[in-house]
């Protein structure tokens, strides 16, 4: 991908965009990042913790890893802040925010600055009040095929004057800026004359392929990437790196055993390790079984599958959750489920649950596979386990915290959201009205 994002038309971009005085948020790099973490929220902050304090539950101490017991109760939450988003500024806000919030694990893109932007985020949240540390989960991918992992591309010189530019309001990123200017560079906005600057920010598109058929001209292309192992395993390594998702089309399992082959040892590092894949019927389960018998001898933690409905569509509306629950009613009637705990993704958002309960299957617990009425005398059988461990949100998690973010006054391009309590407030609360039916909070009444 790297390459490709170098050629002349990308410099030309990213030098238009650095000069308009309107440019969107730009990642921070790392050492920005520390120097923010050094210094501690003061007590215009507590309005904040105190109802972080007074909603967000901390169970009760437990033999099992805290995000592990959440899976088994069925009340996992990941935020997923996008395999392709790149935004560091973003990320490490959604991360402050949704910690706060009590997620159990933030998934994010197997890159280094995002990495830490996250980590920087969760200590943040932690300086400001007790909270459960979420798992840290990067995202990789097994072949070129999963949508996750595409930028979108298009050389805006090449766009005709008088475009209406509906990309730049299908994006739900804000990942295309476009702007007019005369040939000699004079920046002029709003008119028909001159040319178009500007483009896909690369670091914010993370690939929901919805400016490719809206484009009048055709103009706009995909851009698509595997993420490189060797980065993959130094991620691995690191302290504050728990887990991590592998992406595969759920089609055949040649890439994926390639691929989990070349993580080797780094893989006894992680605390769990996901596999994300999509229903394609009746082949689902067997290729899901044939992944966990690559994994199975190697594995020395905890594994969960993802059952990806309709990628990157959350933000849409109640239908988008549809295909992800109905997934998850597929598998919960097969007989022969590969061990592990089951999450839901995909088109998740506000109306999940709802459909979760219609299908009786929102926290709906097991033994060995038997419902709880039906369970014998023997207590001493494994552990309690919900048919569904918990829910992923993505796009519709970043889109109501995002819209918060973006009425933040910045300064160079970025801002710590900390730092305008108003706004945390105001963003902890909808990611509270998000995480709260999962995790069972009090009723919320802001």
């Amino acid at each position: 991908l790297r390459p490709c994002l170098r050629r002349s038309r990308w410099r030309r971009t990213l030098s238009a965009r650095s000069s308009s005085s309107k440019s969107l948020h730009r990642p921070m790099p790392p050492t920005a990042f520390a120097c923010c973490a050094s210094s501690p929220p003061g007590g215009h902050l507590r309005a904040v913790k105190t109802l972080v304090r007074s909603t967000v539950k901390i169970p009760p101490p437990s033999h099992l890893p805290h995000p592990i017991e959440s899976l088994r109760r069925g009340n996992w939450v990941k935020l997923i802040c996008g395999a392709s988003f790149e935004d560091a500024a973003d990320v490490r806000n959604l991360s402050l925010v949704y910690t706060l919030a009590g997620v159990d694990c933030i998934d994010c893109a197997a890159d280094e600055p995002v990495v830490n932007a996250v980590n920087e985020g969760i200590d943040a949240a932690m300086s400001i009040s007790m909270v459960n540390r979420p798992w840290v989960m990067i995202s990789v991918n097994d072949d070129k095929e999963d949508l996750h992992f595409r930028k979108a591309e298009f050389d805006p010189e090449d766009c005709p004057s008088d475009c209406p530019r509906p990309c730049e309001k299908v994006c739900p990123a804000t990942a295309i800026l476009l702007q007019r200017v005369f040939e000699e560079g004079e920046l002029v906005q709003n008119t028909e004359w001159g040319k178009l600057q500007g483009g896909v920010i690369t670091e914010r598109c993370y690939g929901c392929g919805r400016c490719f058929p809206i484009c009048p001209y055709d103009k706009i292309r995909a851009i698509t990437y595997v993420r490189d192992p060797s980065t993959t395993t130094k991620l691995l390594q690191r302290s504050d790196v728990d887990a991590i998702e592998i992406h595969t089309s759920g089609r055949c399992t040649d890439s994926f055993s390639e691929l989990w082959n070349s993580l080797g040892d780094s893989l006894k590092n992680v605390k769990l390790v996901a596999v994300s894949l999509p229903n394609v019927g009746e082949s689902t389960l067997p290729v899901m079984n044939l992944i966990y018998a690559i994994m199975q001898p190697y594995i020395k933690c905890y594994n969960l599958w993802q059952l990806d409905g309709r990628p990157m569509s959350g933000d849409i509306g109640r239908g988008a959750t549809k295909e992800a629950v109905d997934f998850a009613v597929h598998l919960a009637a097969a007989r022969n489920k590969p061990h592990g705990f089951y999450q839901l993704a995909g088109g998740t958002n506000a109306f999940t649950i709802k459909s979760l309960k219609k299908q009786g299957l929102f926290q709906t617990m097991t033994i060995d596979g038997n419902s709880l009425e039906k369970r014998n005398e023997d207590k001493q059988a494994r552990p309690e386990q919900a048919y569904i461990g918990g829910i992923a949100y993505g796009g519709y998690a970043r889109k109501i915290v995002g819209k918060i973010l973006h009425k933040m006054p910045t300064q160079h391009g970025h801002a710590r959201i900390e730092d305008h309590p108003e706004y945390l407030m105001e963003a902890v609360k909808e990611a509270l009205t998000l995480i709260g039916p999962v995790k069972g909070y009090a009723e919320l009444r802001f």
